[in-house]
């Protein structure tokens, strides 16, 4: 039996995920992508600034401040905003970065991994955005035809 370096070893592992698996990785990675704070936390790093005056999140990628994130989001908790950006951090899909002031700032940006799941993030979201109707007309219709 031939032996296999590292880089092989790797390659083969690749190749074989496998998310319908239930031991596979790549679905402690859904799970986490999948969640609403980092699909939203993702769409709004990946915007220029404009969803502030109701525009869509679509333009350049920006950093923002922790605060700024926080008021965006509405209804986010301070523990689940620290915890999405510390687990998008580990992830590589966000980096942080801290400048000396006083107080100290502390700026989120995307990396090039998180760059290439933003775009399916905001279309995520617009497709929400853009379908809620019929989805609480599908569920009204659901309800009274068991009722």
């Amino acid at each position: 039996m031939a032996t296999m370096t590292a880089a092989q070893k790797r390659a083969q592992t690749k190749a074989e995920y496998d998310a319908f698996l239930a031991g596979c990785p790549s679905r402690k990675l859904l799970d986490r992508i999948s969640d609403k704070w980092v699909a939203l936390v993702l769409a709004a790093l990946g915007s220029d600034g404009s969803h502030r005056f109701g525009a869509d999140c679509a333009g350049e990628p920006w950093s923002m401040r922790y605060s700024e994130l926080s008021r965006l989001l509405a209804g986010v908790s301070q523990k689940m905003l620290t915890q999405t950006l510390r687990s998008l951090e580990r992830d590589g899909l966000i980096t942080r970065t801290a400048t000396p002031t006083v107080p100290v700032t502390v700026s989120y940006e995307l990396t090039d991994l998180g760059l290439s799941l933003h775009q399916m993030m905001r279309g995520l979201k617009a497709w929400a955005e853009t379908h809620m109707d019929d989805v609480l007309a599908n569920r009204a219709t659901y309800d009274t035809r068991d009722a």
